[in-house]
């Protein structure tokens, strides 16, 4: 290694370095006290004392006179100082002096601060070799410099000047710099030359530029100044400029990334992610650009790190170009495309790692043995770098985006690929999330529709017809349901519920919550204790998660209504959810009111029924909020477009159906919507037999022979024998157990419904007699001949009844 005072390279004929005179400026230290602490031996030049004789005195005794007060003051609290002194010299003179102070903290514990005085010992004045040194410095600046004249000719331009505009400043002296230059930036400067010569304010513009000393654009921060003189007359422009175009790409650079971060997964949606990078990337990094993904990706399963398909093929998800309708394309969007290994595709998917490719002739000649139409392209456009990056999020390889260029003539660059490879990996993880996200919601909504009624059967009582509209994508699949129950009497129970929250949690909530309603129905409970028990159910399974998982949040609202065709009689009880419609056999359509009450999993809070009669013919329409709920519309306009659509709406309950839908929710709507529509229909006198039973075991026979000549009114003779023993059986049992009144109802519909009702609210129970028992033998007969029984209880009693098959014909 060479001494640290000598240079060059090979050690053989070393010029001695440059030395420092440290005695050329006197320096001196002051503590905040005012002792001089520190002495140099340029101090000692300047003012003839030894550090031995200062060192430990007070500054006072340098001065000729006493400080003035003013640059005392000014020190308080100062940085630094400068100014101008007087001091005395060791032998009696008087030395005028310069001097800049500089204020230096202490370490802690001891003084606060102290100064540092420095001072040139002798002033300098310019030579003729410093005004050489001054010509040099103007001519090798690293910075671009020319100087005009008032007449904003050239007069002097330094090397830098030359090299960027290709011309010698002999070349260029004496022109203007839109004669030097011509190009708009050109004239742009010389108008604010001009303005600098008026004024005699500085000036600065930016300047994209393609200059003869440059290969490609280059950006430019240009600076004009007035040059005066001692009077302050404008006597010329000085022109310096840098070279910004790194700090510019750089910007742009930032600026794409920014704009990715905003336009690149705005939806859930996982071609418009696709397409959302393309278009970034188009025109500000590359010409063309193309997603590929690989073709199971949207596959109902997790993808492995190390699956790749052999050979390598993708589906073409986005592409897009500089030039109208996407000429450069080979594959079709939407198609399963093979890749050679020698592709930059194939390549950086296999490696793992994004890589630039240089089109090449030889490489072009290649392409066209394996895929021709490509290398046909290739050439056509004049395609010359490809920069190709893997798709990869969490773990998984998804695709890979490819850049080219074939407008821009630069070639891609290690910045580059950095830049191309942040935004590519914000869409892969776009992408992945729309991937996962359509997973979950096809699962959600698999789980939603299996949950919900296939297929609405046939009921006596109802003409019904339904809608289920998920939720936009965005928002997911939530917990909206509904359900019609046949229930005993041919009457019918209409269910419509709302579950909070969105996903497969939601739809497993709801699948639990309608096979709760559906089993509390067949207990044939009332409508209020009907959500009382369904409550009590919401608060068990908070209870039970204790927060510990998703569904720790479950809430949900409830329409539970029991329609009779007997009575013409609706009991409806609401927990948390929207009053239902009523349309009248008329047309007039109005909302039902019903007391309000709370959602399920409050608990602690009761709910109330209310009974309405509805005449033969009448539409009830239950729906869920969803349906008249939406962002920036109010719940009461929701409302007055539903009562509007089934006013103009025709008789058809499909019909119904679709115009309401069509005609109240907003196109994208943000809820799941459940809408069931149920036309009431009435039994008559014809099809209902009914007979009040005295509490005496001889009113048995009577009454059954009531029943056997009904049965031959309504020509069903066939089922005169289980229908004695049905009657007899159940007459019996009220009599014997049960307390007045004792009624007994024959009802004729699409079955023989046989009713008992009497006072006592004990239920009878099935049981196997013993060989020696007298009786316990007759409900078992019913239950084996009919094809339901069972037992509902009212507030005066109970009911028994049983179902039997109408005979063939």
């Amino acid at each position: 290694m060479p001494p640290p005072d000598t240079i060059g390279g090979d050690g053989a004929g070393l010029e001695p370095l440059p030395s420092i005179d440290d005695t050329a400026t006197a320096r001196a230290v002051v503590d905040a006290r005012g002792t001089v602490v520190g002495w140099s031996e340029g101090a000692h030049r300047l003012v003839g004392y030894p550090a031995s004789e200062i060192v430990g005195r007070s500054a006072a005794v340098l001065l000729a006179g006493k400080p003035p007060a003013g640059p005392l003051r000014s020190l308080e609290g100062a940085r630094r100082w400068s100014g101008s002194a007087t001091l005395r010299h060791r032998d009696g003179r008087v030395l005028p002096v310069t001097l800049l102070a500089h204020r230096r903290e202490r370490p802690p514990g001891g003084e606060s601060h102290e100064w540092v005085l420095v001072s040139p010992v002798s002033a300098t004045r310019p030579e003729s070799d410093e005004h050489a040194l001054i010509d040099w410095s103007l001519a090798q600046s690293p910075c671009t410099m020319a100087l005009y004249d008032t007449r904003l000719r050239l007069l002097r331009a330094n090397a830098d000047m030359e090299r960027v505009m290709g011309l010698s400043e002999a070349e260029m002296r004496g022109l203007r710099v839109s004669e030097i230059l011509l190009h708009p930036e050109g004239e742009r400067a010389e108008e604010l030359m001009r303005q600098i010569l008026g004024t005699g304010e500085q000036r600065h513009l930016d300047a994209a530029l393609h200059l003869a000393g440059d290969d490609h654009e280059s950006v430019w921060s240009v600076s004009l100044a007035p040059v005066r003189d001692p009077d302050g007359v404008v006597r010329g422009v000085l022109l310096s400029a840098h070279d910004i175009t790194e700090q510019q790409l750089a910007r742009r650079r930032l600026a794409l990334v920014a704009e990715a971060g905003v336009r690149i997964g705005t939806t859930l949606d996982l071609a418009r992610t696709a397409q959302e990078l393309a278009d970034v990337a188009v025109g500000q990094l590359a010409d063309f650009v193309t997603v590929d993904l690989l073709p199971d990706i949207e596959d109902d399963r997790e993808l492995r790190a190390e699956t790749l398909p052999e050979p390598i093929t993708l589906r073409r998800v986005a592409n897009q170009s500089v030039l109208p309708g996407c000429p450069e394309a080979v594959v079709p969007l939407g198609t399963v495309a093979a890749y050679p290994d020698t592709s930059p595709a194939a390549e950086c998917l296999v490696s793992g790692e994004p890589l630039i490719h240089t089109v090449t002739p030889e490489g072009i000649d290649r392409w066209a043995s394996l895929a021709p139409d490509r290398a046909e392209r290739v050439r056509r456009f004049g395609f010359h770098s490809v920069l190709a990056v893997p798709m990869r999020a969490r773990g998984a390889t998804l695709g890979v985006a490819t850049f080219s260029r074939h407008r821009r003539p630069e070639p891609f660059e290690h910045d580059d690929l950095l830049l191309a490879q942040e935004i590519t990996t914000r869409a892969a993880l776009s992408i992945d999330n729309a991937r996962r996200y359509t997973r979950e919601r096809d699962t959600a909504l698999t789980l939603q529709s299996s949950l919900l009624p296939q297929k609405l059967p046939p009921q006596p009582a109802v003409e019904v017809a339904s809608r289920y509209l998920p939720a936009s994508a965005q928002i997911g699949v939530g917990g909206d349901w509904f359900d019609v129950i046949p229930l005993s009497g041919a009457r019918v129970a209409l269910v419509v519920g709302d579950v909070v929250g969105h996903g497969v949690q939601a739809s497993a909530a709801m699948g639990r919550l309608r096979t709760a309603v559906r089993t509390l129905a067949d207990v044939d409970l009332p409508p209020d204790e009907l959500l009382t028990h369904l409550d009590d159910l919401v608060n068990r399974s908070l209870a039970e998660t204790d927060g510990t998982s998703g569904t720790a949040d479950i809430g949900a609202t409830c329409l539970y209504a029991v329609y009779d065709p007997v009575s013409r009689r609706c009991t409806l009880a609401r927990a948390g959810h929207p009053e239902p419609v009523l349309v009248s056999p008329a047309g007039e359509a109005r909302v039902l009111s019903l007391p309000a009450g709370p959602p399920l999993g409050l608990g602690g809070l009761p709910f109330e029924a209310a009974e309405v009669e509805l005449p033969e013919g009448s539409l009830l329409v239950l729906h869920t909020d969803g349906l008249i709920e939406a962002r920036g519309r109010d719940i009461d306009e929701g409302l007055d477009l539903l009562l509007n659509a089934l006013v103009r709406s025709g008789t058809s309950l499909e019909g119904i159906c679709d115009a309401v839908l069509r005609e109240v929710l907003l196109p994208r709507p943000t809820d799941d919507v459940a809408l069931l529509l149920a036309r009431t229909r009435a039994l008559d006198s014809a099809h209902v037999a009914t007979w009040d039973v005295p509490p005496e075991p001889s009113a048995v026979a009577e009454v059954r022979n009531k029943a056997i000549r009904q049965l031959q009114e309504w020509g069903l003779g066939e089922a005169t024998f289980v229908t004695e023993l049905v009657v007899s059986e159940l007459v019996t049992n009220a009599i014997r157990y049960a307390g007045p009144p004792i009624q007994l109802r024959l009802i004729l519909d699409r079955k023989l419904i046989c009713e008992v009702s009497d006072a006592s609210s004990t239920a009878p129970h099935l049981r196997r007699a013993r060989v020696y028992d007298e009786g316990g033998r007759g409900l078992l007969l019913v239950a084996q001949l009919c094809q339901g029984w069972g037992t509902r209880h009212t507030y005066q009693g109970k009911t028994i009844w049983a179902e039997q098959a109408l005979p063939a014909g």
